[in-house]
């Protein structure tokens, strides 16, 4: 199970992360992070910035060491990370890094309700979602090959880890494509006649009556 941390979301990982390189104000680490594309893989409510600062001061992990004016812009803070920030962020990343954690994504969502719709209209959606697929892979492809030869792998890495997970998906679609496509899905004809007939066929009830799903 995660730790309960003093300040939880993954934009004060991110934050944490950027004091410990060197002391920075708000502004400054705003600008990194989307210059370093984090916004890629970390889901960032720009607005919620000073406010995941202010936490994290608030609870020791964050320390501010001066205050500077450029020209007429108003005053910033400038915060380091403590011995107890830096602490904080080392633990959580070998936490993320090194525990497995169930996740939970809307495609995952959708596929668990999944006899809502009919296995026509779902083919249709599939072709679309894969198509879509094919895409991004290209253009992560094309960006890693781009950038792969002037940046470090070690700061490309999640761009590479989340191209993989579009590639397996990818995968797992067609073949489930494949498989709506010349009826070899399981109960393809039960799911059919549901929606044609706005009845739960006998058969699938017994199937769902059969037991629990396996957990995950």
């Amino acid at each position: 199970m995660p730790k309960r941390r003093k300040v939880d979301n993954l934009l004060a990982l991110a934050v944490l992360a950027l004091a410990v390189e060197r002391p920075m104000h708000p502004y400054e680490m705003a600008t990194l992070l989307r210059e370093r594309g984090k916004d890629q893989s970390i889901e960032i409510k720009w607005g919620s910035l000073y406010t995941v600062v202010r936490n994290l001061a608030r609870h020791g992990l964050l320390e501010p060491v001066e205050t500077v004016r450029e020209g007429r812009r108003p005053e910033r803070t400038v915060y380091r990370a403590t011995e107890a920030g830096r602490a904080e962020m080392e633990d959580w990343l070998r936490e993320l890094i090194g525990t497995p954690e169930k996740e939970y994504p809307r495609f995952e969502a959708a596929l668990s309700l999944l006899p809502g719709l009919p296995p026509d209209e779902v083919r249709d959606l599939l072709q679309q979602r894969l198509a879509a697929l094919e895409a991004a892979i290209d253009r992560a492809e094309t960006t890693i090959a781009e950038h792969g030869a002037g940046i470090p792998r070690l700061f490309l890495i999640e761009s590479e880890y989340y191209l993989t997970l579009q590639r397996a998906e990818a995968e797992w679609v067609r073949s489930l494509l494949a498989e709506l496509a010349d009826g070899t899905f399981p109960g393809l004809d039960l799911w059919r006649r549901f929606h044609e007939t706005g009845e739960v066929p006998p058969e699938l009830t017994k199937e769902l009556e059969k037991g629990e799903m396996p957990p995950q």
